[in-house]
C-alpha cells in the first residue's frame, strides 16, 4: 500500500514531565533495541498474568530476520534523549496494531498512550475504518483507556509456537 501524503512524518511531542519525545518510522538498525524493550516489557508487565514458563518461551531466542522485516515495514519507535523507549507496529492494510512495548523505566509517563495516538492518526490518514489488536491480559485496561473495546478472552497463537490468553479488541475510527 502506498502511504497517503503526510504519512510517516515524525511527530515531536511533549510528555507531562516536560521531556520531549520523537515518534518516527523504525529502521532495521532499531531492531535490536526494540527486541530488548519487547522482552523487558513482557517480563516486567506480564508476570502474574501468565505462567513463568510461558514468559520464558515468549522471550527466549534471538532477534530474527522476520522481526527485522516486519519492524521495517510496519514499525515505529518513540525516542527520548536519543534513546528508543517504546515501539508500536501498524499494518496499514488490515489496521492490526502489534508490538506496543514501552521500556519499563518509562512506563506510566504517557509514552504508550502517545504511541497509540500516533498509530491512530496514521490509520485515520490511511482511511482505515478501525484498528484491531490482540491485547495481553495485563494491557487490556490500557487499551480500553485508549478507546478500544473487547472483553472476551481468546487464544493467541504466537509465531514462537506459544498459545497465550489474549483479549481481541477493536476501535472504530471517526471518519
Amino acid at each position: 500500500m502506498t502511504a497517503p501524503p503526510g504519512l510517516w512524518q515524525d511527530a515531536r511531542l511533549t510528555l507531562g514531565n516536560g521531556h520531549s519525545m520523537l515518534i518516527r518510522k523504525a529502521h532495521g538498525d532499531d531492531a535490536q533495541r526494540v527486541f530488548v524493550i519487547r522482552n523487558q516489557a513482557i517480563n516486567h508487565q506480564c508476570s502474574g498474568h501468565y505462567p513463568a514458563a510461558d514468559l520464558q518461551v515468549w522471550t527466549a531466542g534471538s532477534l530474527g530476520d522476520y522481526f527485522i522485516e516486519v519492524l521495517e515495514k510496519t514499525g515505529y519507535v518513540a525516542v527520548i534523549d536519543d534513546q528508543i523507549t517504546a515501539s508500536g507496529m501498524l499494518d496499514l492494510e488490515s489496521g492490526q496494531v502489534d508490538a506496543v512495548f514501552v521500556d519499563p523505566t518509562y512506563m506510566g509517563r504517557g509514552v504508550g498512550r502517545q504511541m497509540m495516538d500516533y498509530l491512530e492518526q496514521l490509520a485515520q490518514q490511511a482511511g482505515l475504518p478501525h484498528l484491531i489488536l490482540d491485547s495481553t491480559l495485563n494491557a487490556a485496561d490500557f487499551y480500553r483507556h485508549c478507546g478500544f473495546v473487547g472483553e472476551q478472552v481468546a487464544q493467541y497463537h504466537s509465531p514462537r509456537g506459544l498459545t497465550l490468553a489474549c483479549v481481541p479488541m477493536i476501535k472504530h475510527l471517526a471518519r
